[in-house]
């Protein structure tokens, strides 16, 4: 196992993702035991979310920290979108009005139909509730979770605006020794060119975090997919960082900021997709190790998250990692 050292920290270059599979006991079981055996296997970096599961995957993480050791483990979340607890036996639209129409937590005029929502008390509401779910006083990395969704329904001003009351209410979390840093998790804004909608610029996003808290300030993370099918990360040169055009990978490292892969093998799309002429120019047979062994190889990347709820397929994405990763020279050639 590869780690990476980033402000102090030293993460594992593979993490467990826990955003899919069913509401059920069994699920719950899986992904408690795959967690438990990742992190006996040296894996110490896990990413949740609020809403994965509605809020199960994060109980799922808590129990296993319990069990673990918190400090064994760097732990991710996000909020963003309109959670619901499973748990709580609610009519989803009661639990809705009870905790965010009548509260005035959430000005409805302000949320996507996607029901995603960008402001400060909702924000607030999301994380105290993550800390409850998983039983820490703190979180290592907060996300907020697809930002870009709001650009498709508000300007960009406004947007900044948001993202800043956002980071202002998290640096509040650090101070508190709640968090230790924050960022964004994204699906499409930092693979789009700048004339997108949905766009996202990093230097901009790093100057929003510097206006709220100065250079000391904790943005210090991106997650983004990035993948076979999927290669804007690396190849996509949309970010202009002292006068340079650089992709979102270069662009991260030029900034200091941590990138976490989501995405990694495509939620398994990836399986009887990859062409021979790959596989013989990473020396490996299976389909799922080429992906990972390209994610791994690609310069700029932190760690990758594979979403993994059962203990054979931990095993055997762990084998790969036997292995080191491609020289930086001899993985640009696939890119010429």
């Amino acid at each position: 196992m590869l780690y990476k050292e980033f402000e102090g920290m030293k993460l594992s270059e593979m993490g467990v993702g826990t955003y899919l599979g069913e509401l059920d006991e069994d699920t719950d079981r899986r992904y408690y035991e795959t967690i438990k055996l990742a992190v006996e296997k040296g894996i110490n970096v896990v990413d949740t979310a609020i809403n994965y599961r509605y809020m199960k995957s994060e109980r799922v993480v808590g129990k296993v920290l319990k069990d673990v050791g918190r400090e064994k483990v760097i732990v991710s979340t996000k909020g963003g979108y309109i959670p619901y607890d499973v748990e709580s036996g609610e009519d989803p639209k009661e639990y809705f009005e009870k905790n965010f129409v009548r509260t005035g937590i959430i000005n409805l005029s302000e949320m996507t139909p996607q029901g995603h929502y960008l402001g400060r008390e909702f924000i607030n509401w999301c994380f105290n509730k993550s800390l409850e779910n998983m039983q820490t006083e703190y979180i290592d990395v907060y996300f907020l979770h697809n930002p870009e969704e709001q650009l498709l329904y508000v300007d960009r001003e406004k947007f900044n605006e948001k993202i800043g009351e956002c980071f202002e209410l998290l640096e509040e979390k650090v101070q508190e020794g709640k968090l230790r840093y924050y960022g964004l998790a994204t699906w499409h804004g930092f693979r789009l060119t700048p004339a997108s909608r949905q766009y996202l610029n990093l230097p901009e996003l790093v100057e929003i975090a510097k206006s709220v808290a100065g250079d000391n300030n904790h943005f210090k993370f991106i997650q983004l997919p990035y993948n076979l099918g999927m290669p804007e990360a690396f190849t996509l040169k949309n970010q202009k960082v002292n006068g340079k055009e650089l992709s979102t990978l270069e662009a991260s490292q030029e900034l200091g900021i941590y990138t976490y892969i989501s995405a990694t093998i495509y939620q398994g799309n990836v399986i009887g997709r990859v062409p021979q002429s790959l596989k013989a120019f990473f020396g490996l047979d299976n389909d799922v190790h080429v992906a990972i062994q390209f994610v791994r190889s690609t310069p700029g990347v932190g760690t990758f998250l594979i979403g993994m709820s059962r203990k054979e397929h931990l095993l055997e994405n762990l084998k790969v990692l036997e292995i080191p990763p491609v020289e930086r020279d001899k993985f640009l050639k696939l890119f010429k």
